[in-house]
């Protein structure tokens, strides 16, 4: 099983679940993909839980605060870009239309992070490593796979994230369906479904893609744990089998089985 050591930038390199109940998340997700926790205290009755396969770290989990409760934030997925610089990418997102809702701050010794949101409302993490690159394991079954952006305007995310990571972006040759493939480097990282595919009243974000084996059993599973099905096991020809769930506490996340 490969491990990890560091991300370039304009890489998803680290995931993180925030939820109003960290036991519950757990009893969920570690069942569902194989996963084991270490938990690290951050304060009076307050623990950061760093998820592994393995022995190898892949995401974590803190309990939601009182601001982000305040401002209406329902529990998610939070996904981070690696960055050489958090201050520089951050600024530049600004000029790019963006706003941010964390500026840049240091969090110990581990990195430098910020929050933004894209001009279409989708929000997401920068992340400048320092003693912590991210996950140490990335494209294996029940870890993370994928990122799909859904947006009101793709060709309009595309002026956004193209100049700030340096992403490209490609609609496959016979492909009908209008799906745009996020490119970073050399490497297809996450995608933009067709604007007519989004379901109608949620806003713009960023949905994560955790990789399974049988992505009909793992869906049932998720649903038999307590989570629930928006969009039951399905297949896309000649691609593989998705599915999109929201676990108890309502962080929604999506199942992939590669076809290949």
């Amino acid at each position: 099983m490969p491990k990890t050591d560091s991300y370039a930038p304009g890489r998803f390199c680290w995931f993180e679940l925030s939820t109003p109940d960290q036991n519950a998340a757990k009893a969920f997700y570690e069942p569902l993909f194989g996963w084991t926790h270490q938990d690290f205290p951050m304060g009076p009755d307050q623990a950061y839980t760093m998820f592994e396969k393995d022995g190898l770290n892949l995401g974590a989990a803190y309990t939601m605060g009182e601001q982000e409760k305040a401002f209406g934030v329902p529990p998610h997925w939070n996904l981070y870009i690696a960055v050489e610089s958090a201050d520089a990418t951050a600024e530049k997102a600004k000029q790019l239309g963006g706003k941010l809702l964390v500026p840049p701050f240091d969090v110990m010794t581990v990195g430098r992070m910020a929050v933004v949101q894209d001009p279409a409302g989708a929000v997401f993490c920068i992340w400048q490593a320092r003693d912590h690159h991210g996950a140490s394991i990335i494209d294996e079954i029940g870890t993370f796979c994928w990122a799909d952006l859904s947006t009101p305007n793709a060709e309009a995310a595309e002026s956004f994230y193209g100049p700030l990571f340096g992403w490209t972006f490609e609609v496959g040759e016979n492909d009908p369906s209008g799906y745009v493939h996020i490119k970073s480097g050399d490497k297809f990282i996450g995608g933009m479904p067709p604007a007519a595919h989004q379901s109608p009243g949620v806003p713009p974000h960023w949905l994560i893609y955790f990789y399974a084996k049988d992505c009909k059993a793992s869906t049932e599973q998720a649903v038999g744990l307590g989570g629930k099905a928006y969009v039951p096991a399905t297949e896309m020809p000649g691609v593989g089998t998705f599915s999109v769930i929201a676990d108890p506490q309502g962080a929604v996340f999506a199942i992939y089985q590669s076809a290949h």
